[in-house]
This record gives C-alpha cells, structure tokens and sequence, in this order.
C-alpha cells in the first residue's frame, strides 16, 4: 500500500541533534513509527503519543526499570501519524509486511476469520468452514465474527438446499448405506447414485446463486410461487411456501454484517483525517484495499462542486488493484478485524460494484465523519 508511506523520515547518523529535536517537537498523536537500527532487525511499534513513546525509548539515559534502550541503535526513524483505528491498522500491517517478509502476520497478531467454503473443484461439491483462501475452484462466503456463527449459518442454509454435507471422495453406487440426510431428504443421495451428476450440480448451481445474492435468488422464486398459488386458490400449498419463506429469512438473518461472497465483497470506509474538514476514502473492492483517498469537503481549487459529483470523479479516477490469493486473505482479514472490533470508527457503506455505489449514503457518512458524529453501525446494502 504505497499510500500509507512515513510522514517524517529523520537520519540520526547525518544530523547529530536530530533525535533530540525530535524528542522535543514530535507530535503528541497516534502514530505508527519504525526505528532502524545500524544492523540486526528494526523496532516496529503504534502508540497512541508519538512524543512520550519515542522519550521513553530513546531519552538521554535509561529509566530505571525500562528493559528496551533504544537510544545507542537507533540510526534512522520513520513515523506516520494516523487518524484512525483503521489507518493504524493498515499502516500497521504494510510496514510489517515490508520489514519482516517471513513473521509479520505473527508479529501483528493478525488473525484469519472463518468463511463458509463451497468446494467447486470436487466432482459432487460440498461445503466447509475455513480460515483460509486458496486458488482452487471455490466459493468463499464471509467474513464471519467467528467460527461457531460460522457453522450455525451453514448448518442452517443448506437445510433450504439437498447439498451432501458428508465429507467423503464419493464413488456413487446403489450399494452405498447412505446417510441420515438422505433419509430425511435433506440431500440428493448422489453417494447412491440416486441422481445424476449433471442433476447435483444443478443443486450447486441454486446454491451459488443463494449464496451470490445473498438470499435473493430463493427468496424471489418462493414469493412468485407463494402468489401465483394463492392467486390459484391453492392456500395450503401458499402457506407452506410462506413457512418456506419465512425458514429463509430466519437463516438469512444469522449472517453477520460482513458476509456475502468475497468476489462480491466491495465497500468503502470513511474514516477521519488528521486535516480538519476532511475524510479519508478506504476502498475494498472483491476484498482487496486500495489506495487510500484523502477527500477534503471543500474542494481545493475553489470551485463550487457538489459533494456527489466530487465523489463520482474520485471512483471515476480509481484504478483497481488486485492481489495475490494470500495478501487478500489478509486484507480480509484486516476489514474483519476492524469491522467486527469494539474499536471500529468511522463508517462503513457497502455496495454491490463500482457502478451500483450509493452515493447519497457516502456522501451522508462523509459529512458525520468530517462532523465526528459517525454512527457505529451501518446495514449490508
């Protein structure tokens, strides 16, 4: 994330009196600050004062009772001031990732949140929870809070679908004992042979959909049903579409906030700047950050714009970023982390694509935030 650079480098080797200003003027804000040693491995930290956690690594003397000296290493110090949970965060995990290559998720304590996974690569799929993302045939439902939330979803979902939930490589055959699923028809019995391949993956196909459209896809169809049999004075098979309907809406609402398919996963974060009147812009899009966007509310040159047209020229202007199977795990991750957090600030307005954002709804959070007065919690659009 090249946008996340230091605001300050300072050379100690070069300026002698260097450290000593700084200790004096270093500002007394949230920052993430790196100091270099002239070998061995860097110091890496956040800290809520900049002025009073750089004084107690590197003052004059030593405090009685401090086990980390830093003053006699340090060479070279870098620091970005950040103005947000979510930046610090973010900040964070770059710098890490950038200076320790083999441990930083470790050094960060950055835990992988659980998703709902359909394996596609398997000749009868099926579905699994996982903390990880992979490259194979797959589609990833979450993130979720946590794993038993996870579990319940799927446990729950697939009861509206016949999906196998065994976890054998089937071989069908009639021979096959089968299982309680198949018993109380809650699964196509393909370990029997009892359909055809061709007839479980159009199964998987109505799951992908559900899971794509976060519900929408069921829904719909059972409505249009629901009122076609009633229309045709078939109330008993209407109400049981009802109940079927309403079995839907039940299982829809475990979702945490978070969860829809993660290809699908597109949203943007408004958070504070440290420059008064002005936000910074956190685009995710398939899961995956991009470069942050300062955006001032008044516009710089003068001009006399609206805030949505502005913000239509800023998505105009972004160019998308992909990454690696392993770095959008972790960005995933990152979102979770701060999405689910009792620390989270700032506002958080999801959308369906680039072209689908609702721009009245960011540009009402772009004006809490600048104001302070962003609300916690924001619903899935």
């Amino acid at each position: 994330m090249e946008g996340l650079a230091p605001d300050a480098v300072v050379e100690l080797e070069t300026e002698p009196d260097a450290l000593d200003r700084l200790l004096e003027t270093a500002p007394e804000k949230p920052a993430v600050f790196l100091i270099r040693p002239q070998e061995g491995a860097p110091y890496l930290g956040r800290t809520a004062s900049l002025r009073r956690r750089l004084r107690r690594l590197l003052a004059e003397r030593a405090q009685p009772g401090r086990l980390l000296y830093l003053r006699p290493l340090a060479r070279r110090i870098e620091y970005r001031l950040t103005a947000s949970q979510l930046e610090t965060h973010l900040t964070l995990y770059a710098w890490a990732r950038r200076e320790f290559p083999e441990n930083y998720a470790s050094l960060i304590r950055l835990r992988m949140p659980p998703y709902v996974k359909l394996i596609l690569s398997n000749r009868f799929p099926r579905c699994q929870i996982t903390t990880r993302l992979s490259a194979a045939r797959a589609l990833y439902y979450g993130p979720f809070r946590t794993r038993a939330s996870a579990e319940q979803f799927q446990s729950r979902f697939l009861d509206l679908f016949q999906l196998r939930r065994c976890e054998e490589d089937l071989d069908p055959s009639p021979q096959h004992p089968g299982c309680i699923y198949g018993e109380m028809n809650l699964c196509l019995r393909p370990c029997q042979a009892a359909v055809t391949e061709e007839e479980y993956q159009s199964e998987v196909r109505r799951v992908m959909e559900f899971l794509a459209t976060d519900g929408r896809s069921l829904t719909t169809t059972v409505i249009q049903a629901r009122d076609r049999l009633s229309e045709e004075l078939n109330f008993e098979e209407a109400a049981r579409q009802h109940r079927f309907l309403e079995k839907i809406e039940e299982t829809l609402k475990l979702r945490d906030e978070l969860a829809r398919d993660v290809e699908r996963l597109h949203g943007v974060a408004v958070t504070r700047a440290a420059t008064p009147t002005t936000v910074v812009l956190w685009f995710v899009v398939a899961g995956v950050w991009q470069e942050p966007r300062t955006f001032p509310l008044q516009p710089q040159d003068g001009r006399s714009i609206s805030l949505d047209h502005r913000l239509r020229e800023l998505v105009g202007s972004l160019v998308v970023q992909k990454t690696a199977v392993r770095a959008r795990q972790e960005h995933l991750a990152l979102l979770a982390r701060w999405y689910y957090s009792s620390f989270r600030d700032g506002e958080w307005i999801p959308f369906d694509s680039l072209e689908a954002i609702p721009y009245r709804r960011v540009v009402n959070a772009v004006s809490r935030v600048a104001r302070g007065e962003s609300k916690k919690e924001d619903t899935p659009g």
